[in-house]
């Protein structure tokens, strides 16, 4: 199961994905393929045009992590809350393949 977390609500700070959803085989595996799609497409857009740098970001097999400070989350918000919005549809299509979740900070 892919585990999503999100760190704040308002604006969002955050996120780590871990896991791989099982759904498919690997390299063919959709469910996998559509959140770390996604995933790269939020932190591009966050580092490469909207040219802000996270005070952390970790990425290997199967583990994706990404941290702003309040500014930078605020300057990022819609990135972010587009990312929250898909991956919720996401984990509702692929209940037992995606959990999302939110904490506050």
């Amino acid at each position: 199961m892919i585990k999503v977390e999100f760190f704040g609500s308002s604006p969002v700070l955050g996120f780590s994905i871990k896991g791989h959803s099982g759904y498919g085989e690997q390299g063919s595996d959709i469910v996998c393929a559509a959140v770390s799609s996604v995933a790269y497409m939020a932190v591009n857009t966050i580092t490469d045009i909207l040219n802000v740098k996270p005070l952390k970001l970790y990425e290997n097999d199967g583990e994706m992590r990404l941290e702003l400070d309040e500014s930078s989350a605020q300057k990022c918000s819609v990135v972010l809350d587009g990312l929250v919005l898909h991956l919720r549809s996401l984990s509702e299509e692929y209940k037992k393949y995606i959990k999302v979740t939110i904490s506050e900070v």
